[in-house]
């Protein structure tokens, strides 16, 4: 079944994708995080950001959220797994606004091989980025991207995760990254006590 998509006001997006977060990617039950914190719930948003039409949205509210915030970016990606589809979303909906903003992805850890780097993509050398993520629970994965593109030159300006647990990984960016950490909804929008 194919689906035209036309673009929504942001409220509107952000109320469609708040709605397919709590109907796709929320899954209860007794869960060991990435970070090895116990909880009663899991946010899948990989469910989120890699659906056909939920990405879409992703993409729209998260470029809205830091324009709002008055953030302006040349790149938009973060560690891999959970940061690239983010990425990717932020680039397609600038592109469809005529803007350029591209995306890249940084790696766990740097290659041995190859060109033996961390961060691939264009050149993020010089460049204003936002580390970007599904959600976060301790901070550690943007923390670890912000590392990885300062060692290759990047100025980054903001982090910006699409659902923050309120588990005090917001500060802690904030603390180590010396950067704001914004995010477009927390645990306590989509119902999460």
């Amino acid at each position: 079944m194919s689906t035209n998509f036309s673009p929504v006001d942001l409220d509107t997006a952000r109320e469609r994708l708040r709605d397919l977060i709590k109907g796709l990617a929320v899954v209860r039950g007794n869960v060991t995080l990435a970070s090895g914190i116990q909880a009663d719930y899991y946010v899948d948003l990989r469910r989120v950001t890699l659906h056909h039409e939920a990405s879409r949205y992703v993409g729209q509210v998260m470029l809205g959220l830091l324009d709002k915030a008055g953030i302006e970016f040349d790149a938009a990606g973060g560690l891999t797994m959970g940061a690239d589809p983010v990425g990717h979303a932020i680039m397609r909906t600038a592109g469809d606004q005529g803007r350029e903003i591209d995306t890249f992805v940084v790696r766990k850890a740097q290659k041995s091989y190859g060109m033996g780097r961390q961060v691939e993509g264009p050149s993020v050398v010089g460049r204003n980025v936002v580390v970007v993520e599904d959600t976060s629970t301790t901070g550690g994965s943007a923390l670890t991207a912000v590392e990885a593109l300062q060692k290759a030159g990047a100025n980054v300006v903001a982090v910006a995760v699409i659902v923050d647990r309120r588990t005090g990984a917001k500060e802690r960016i904030e603390e180590y990254a010396g950067v704001p950490c914004l995010y477009a909804y927390s645990k306590d929008e989509l119902g999460l006590d």
